[in-house]
């Protein structure tokens, strides 16, 4: 028996392997747990956008988890939980800038990660996430 539903948004890139880009997961009282799979700078054809920007691809990427939040049902204001993968810790400051900017207040608990390398070449900024979304869409 499955007790999860896995979230596939219309237009995403195809996964690069067998997962969902999220999985919902029902936690009861009209509230589901959302687990949200590293997202980077691809677009639906999974060609690498803005190689080497990692502000720009930073953006894409909160685009990317948006979109995902949307199709559950939720915003950005539902995550929790990020995790920034970084090919180059030189780039904290525009990744974190915007991560400022987008994101809700109280803001969700983040960790950085720099990464010697990314699964698509090409990319160099990738961000997972956990959200709880309520009956309202935003956090439970």
């Amino acid at each position: 028996m499955t007790i999860f539903t896995g979230i596939h948004p219309a237009g995403h890139s195809r996964p690069i392997g067998k997962y969902s880009p999220a999985v919902s997961v029902p936690i009861g009282a009209g509230q589901r747990l959302l687990f949200i799979s590293g997202q980077v700078a691809t677009d639906a054809d999974g060609a690498v956008l803005a190689p080497g920007d990692a502000g720009a691809q930073t953006e894409i990427v909160f685009e990317r988890l948006a979109r995902i939040l949307d199709a559950a049902g939720g915003d950005l204001s539902a995550l929790v939980n990020v995790v920034i993968y970084l090919r180059d810790i030189a780039d904290f400051p525009a990744v974190s800038a915007i991560r400022n900017r987008v994101l809700g207040t109280p803001p969700p608990a983040s960790t950085l990660v720099q990464v010697a390398s990314l699964a698509e070449a090409g990319c160099i900024v990738e961000i997972s996430g956990i959200a709880v979304i309520g009956e309202d869409g935003g956090r439970g």
